[in-house]
């Protein structure tokens, strides 16, 4: 039932491959996304003169939550925080199985709106500005997200995952300013200073812990590991962009998306963050310059037959 449910939902028939990937993704994207968590940390913390934690940091202090007792505002909060769980993981599936983007995107969109409404539903000032920064944040990068989409759709000819894959080119020949573009809105995707508005793992945000101020134990433990699962969907966008049909470009891309997050976590230690009109106003124009030309350009490429 649960296959034949995807099957309809991305459009295609499921394949081995695709089943074997889908589980990949449910049973090893949280470790890697810990072990990024763990790296960034160690990274962070040389960056700033310290020795750091272990890499493996973040794991304990998961399962340190989930042995806490169980505190909640109210009892909606651990429904939200676990729909957020739920359609991240159901994002990577759709993605990583080889789906329509349109539907990942709209998935992701739809996981995001749960923890807001999570952090809505307390009553602490705290969470409710972090929820408040989270949806400015949302329409800060959703034109440029969505722009992403549009872009493989014209170089490609559909919005299915597994054809950008088997294409002859990697899509970032064809789309070096869209590339550009999603880079740039992955720091407030990654949450990332400057840009880190609606949540923070530094000392110096003025809202404690902002959006996730109210969880704690499971509730937070089930946070985080949604966020593991959402990094490792991230990057596997970046890798959309340079890996094909070569087997060579599978081993690129892996490397591009490991010197994509370092760049981040560069970015994270070497910037103040900045107020949300300017992550709105930056975003946008970053949108519509290097992405919306990069779009235009390539309209006008396919209107005189040179794609």
């Amino acid at each position: 039932m649960t296959i034949g449910f995807l099957s309809d939902a991305l459009g295609f028939n499921f394949g081995i491959w695709n089943i074997v990937s889908i589980i990949a993704f449910v049973v090893l994207a949280p470790f890697v996304g810990g072990l990024l968590a763990g790296f960034d940390r160690r990274i962070t913390a040389r960056m700033q003169g310290r020795f750091g934690p272990p890499i493996l940091q973040p794991f304990y202090d998961v399962l340190k939550l989930t042995e806490k007792e169980p505190i909640t505002v109210n009892k909606y909060q651990d429904f939200y925080i676990g729909s957020f769980l739920f359609f991240i993981i159901l994002t990577g599936i759709f993605f990583f199985a080889g789906g329509d983007l349109l539907l990942v995107i709209f998935a992701l969109t739809l996981a995001s709106v749960f923890m807001i409404v999570a952090a809505f539903s307390s009553n602490s000032p705290y969470a409710q500005a972090g929820a408040e920064r989270e949806l400015l944040q949302m329409m800060a990068y959703e034109p440029m997200v969505l722009l992403t989409a549009v872009g493989f759709y014209m170089v490609i000819g559909t919005f299915d995952v597994i054809d950008v894959l088997s294409a002859n080119l990697p899509a970032i020949v064809y789309l070096p300013g869209v590339f550009i573009g999603f880079v740039y809105i992955l720091t407030l995707k990654f949450r990332k200073s400057p840009f880190d508005l609606s949540m923070s793992h530094h000392a110096h945000q003025e809202l404690v812990k902002g959006l996730s101020t109210e969880f704690s134990g499971k509730t937070l433990a089930m946070l985080e590991i949604a966020h593991w699962y959402e990094n490792v969907f991230l990057l596997g966008i970046v890798f959309l962009f340079v890996a094909y049909t070569n087997w060579i470009s599978v081993i690129v891309a892996v490397v591009v998306c490991l010197l994509i997050y370092f760049f981040e976590v560069f970015i994270d230690n070497n910037f103040a963050r900045m107020k949300w009109q300017v992550a709105m106003n930056s975003s946008w124009i970053i949108a519509l310059t290097v992405g919306f030309v990069n779009i235009f350009v390539l309209y006008f490429l396919k209107l005189f037959g040179v794609l």
